[in-house]
């Protein structure tokens, strides 16, 4: 009793359904693997970067060498807003630190939105494929006992065959929902960690600069 088996006896309805599931399995995996290695990356660059901007001794030289550490572009975005020219527009009335904080504001949910990228499909496919799986599942035992009973009388052994091969349906579609809601999870926790860390920087290089030209 496997899949290939449920699959060679299945009508288009579930191929379709278990195409499904396969894309939604493959594009979860695929989402964990890039998300797992770039967020790791970022959070080992974070560190080096904050450092090494609040131990250069002029701001120029700090975008300097943030940039030497900055690979994936977080705190760039941020050093870069805070240089944009605001004269002769509505940008520029109001204190600088109102000013900085609306700029930094804008660059920080830039960087943040860009490291969530992902989530939805894995918050999607953790979400739609039990059901996907069930409803294979349902379709597939439909289909096997409308095919016996056309064949004539029923007995447990010819009905166990199909059945249990539709019900792989169900376990396929929770073999896909759980990596991605797992997914979901640990990746979701260290977007928060680094959206943390960038606006925690964020409200410093506010200080900073605020205080720096008052």
């Amino acid at each position: 009793m496997s899949l290939n088996a449920y699959l060679l006896h299945s009508d288009g309805v579930s191929r379709a359904l278990a195409l499904v599931l396969l894309v939604l399995s493959v594009g979860s995996w695929v989402v964990i693997a890039w998300k797992w290695r770039l967020l790791s990356r970022v959070g080992h660059d974070l560190h080096r970067s904050i450092a090494a901007f609040w131990q250069a001794p002029a701001f120029e030289e700090a975008r300097q060498r943030v940039a030497q550490f900055d690979r994936d572009a977080c705190l760039a975005p941020l050093l870069q807003a805070t240089l944009l020219p605001l004269n002769g527009t509505l940008a520029s009335a109001g204190e600088r630190h109102s000013q900085l904080t609306r700029v930094l504001r804008d660059a920080l949910q830039g960087v943040v939105r860009r490291l969530q990228w992902g989530q939805v499909w894995l918050a999607t496919a953790g979400s739609i494929s039990p059901f996907v799986g069930l409803l294979g599942t349902v379709w597939g035992i439909f289909n096997a006992l409308t095919g016996m009973a056309e064949g004539g009388q029923l007995t447990i052994d010819q009905v166990a065959g199909p059945v249990g091969e539709a019900l792989i349906m169900t376990a396929a579609g929770l073999a896909v929902a759980i990596p991605a809601v797992l997914g979901y999870n640990i990746l979701g926790r260290k977007v928060n960690q680094i959206e943390a860390e960038l606006e925690g920087f964020a409200h410093d290089l506010r200080d900073l600069l605020a205080g720096a030209q008052s």
